[in-house]
């Protein structure tokens, strides 16, 4: 079930939440600044990870911080062209892809409910015409609680 909800994603009491960011990323804009200043070593491990696996757009990297919050990275952009610049835009076929994924690794770790933005709209550029389809095409046969926050309201808790 796949509900919009206002409010502040990261204030979610759902079991995880998802993002949208590109390999490599610096986690300088967006949501991903705020999950860098409230999960520092999200950052660090992701950064590690990139280095190591060298992921490309469409695939996604599960995170679980020390009290057990966890945090789906979904690489829906392109990466920086070099190491100070800022990530290229995501594609629908990426977020696709992504999200497909996502739906696999919900279901493997038992997740009981999620939380996501409106992914690539933002530092993305894509239309949020054009990825609400997807991520009902993808995440709308999950039988949890999948709760969209189509707009943000700092500090507020939704109603979930």
């Amino acid at each position: 079930m796949i509900k919009e909800v206002e409010g502040d994603i990261l204030l979610s009491k759902a079991d995880a939440i998802a993002h949208g960011v590109a390999p490599m990323d610096h986690f300088d804009s967006g949501l991903a600044a705020a999950i860098r200043q409230d999960y520092p070593s999200l950052y660090k491990d992701f950064r590690h990870y990139c280095q190591t696996y060298h992921p490309k757009p469409g695939e996604v990297w599960l995170w679980q911080s020390a009290d057990k919050r966890k945090i789906f990275n979904l690489l829906t952009q392109e990466p920086p062209v070099s190491a100070s610049g800022h990530p290229g835009r995501a594609s629908l076929s990426a977020v696709r892809h992504a999200l497909k994924k996502l739906a696999h690794l919900v279901q493997e770790e038992k997740i009981q409910s999620l939380a996501l933005p409106r992914v690539a709209t933002g530092v993305g550029a894509l239309d949020w015409d054009d990825v609400k389809p997807v991520i009902e095409e993808q995440l709308g046969d999950l039988n949890i609680p999948v709760y969209v926050y189509s707009k943000y309201v700092k500090a507020q808790a939704a109603a979930e």
